[in-house]
Order: C-alpha cells, then structure tokens, then sequence
C-alpha cells in the first residue's frame, strides 16, 4: 500500500491526497508535521532528502517529492492526465503556474497571515498581494466560457491550481472580482470524492 507522508492541513499534502481519493487508490497517512520540524528528523530525511511534505512512498520503497510530481505519477494513464500529448503538456504548464506564482504569492501570505507574522512581512505581502492577482486574474482570464482548465475535463491541473486559490481570501485576496474563478471552485467542490481542506 502506499504511504502518504505530512499533515491533512497541509494544501500540498491536500492535493496529493485528493487525488489519491478521487482516483479510488488506497493508501496510508503517516503524520509528518513539518511545523513541528518532524520533516528534519533524520529518519524522515533518509526517506526524503528533500525534508519536504507530502512525500509518497511506493510499495517497491521507492519515496517521490514534490507535490507536482506525485500528481503526474499518480494520474500518468487516467483521464486526470489528459488525452493527448497537448493535452499533458497544458497540464504541465499550469502546474509549474501555480508553483511559480500561486504557491509562491497566494499560499506563502495565507501561511503568514494565519501564523501571525503578516506585521513581520508587510512589504512582502503588500508585493505578493500584486502579484498574487495577477496570478488570479490571468487564471479568471482563462477560465472565462471554460469549465475546467485543461480539455473541459477535471485534471491535475484543477487539483492543483483550487487548492489555494479556494482559500485565497484568507491571506487577503479578493476573489470577488474573479467570477470564472468563483464558479469554477464551485465546480470543483461539486466533483466525485470531494473533500475540503481541513481548516478551510
């Protein structure tokens, strides 16, 4: 059986383990609670070098990182990875989106307004909340006549890009002015398996 290593509050441990429900893959959940630094203990760093959550590990032994990775290999011959070569390849270019400007904007200013630390990283945050919107409204831009991102089908890609542009709000986005967005989290919440995001 697989291992998923991290926490559920965790929005990258969360999207690996969307997908493993939404696919019907069954595994097991091993806490690893990286604010507590238990993702630097020795023995979690044998298993990922990368001293990262969520890592997965495979029945051979073999542990994956990277939340991004995870979903390729764990949708690689099912629909979630699209139909066509350019199709995977639309995949991919939003997934390195939302690690690249999301992640990076979105997410890091919700783990600092909710840790407490917004006063510490105000001129961070008043950049990220720039580019952070710009980031959702190209996203909205796409979005427009559109269901899902990739194909008209939910993918990796939806998994991916929802899990903290959903949340957004709480690190002092607006997601009022993004309709395609909003109904598009709609349509993503309305999928089979769905689950929220603990602390959502």
């Amino acid at each position: 059986m697989l291992r998923l290593y991290g926490i559920p509050t965790s929005g990258n441990c969360y999207k690996v383990e969307l997908l493993l429900k939404q696919l019907g893959i069954p595994y097991e959940g091993i806490s690893v609670n990286s604010r507590q630094g238990e993702n630097r203990l020795p023995e979690y760093l044998a298993k990922n070098p990368f001293g990262q959550i969520p890592a997965l590990e495979l029945e051979s032994g073999v542990v994956l990182a990277e939340s991004a990775a995870i979903l390729v290999y764990l949708a690689e011959d099912t629909p979630m990875y699209g139909q066509t070569k350019l199709e995977r390849a639309e995949i991919l270019k939003w997934l390195f989106f939302e690690q690249t400007r999301i992640a990076r904007y979105i997410a890091t200013t919700r783990f600092w307004v909710r840790a407490g630390q917004a006063e510490a990283n105000a001129s961070l945050i008043e950049q990220n909340l720039k580019l952070g919107t710009d980031a959702l409204r190209i996203m909205n831009t796409h979005l427009e006549g559109k269901t899902f991102f990739v194909g008209e089908r939910y993918t990796i890609a939806d998994v991916a890009l929802f899990t903290y542009t959903h949340v957004a709000e709480q690190g002092g986005f607006d997601l009022k002015p993004f309709p395609s967005i909003q109904a598009w989290c709609q349509r993503v919440q309305e999928t089979d398996q769905f689950f929220p995001l603990p602390g959502a």
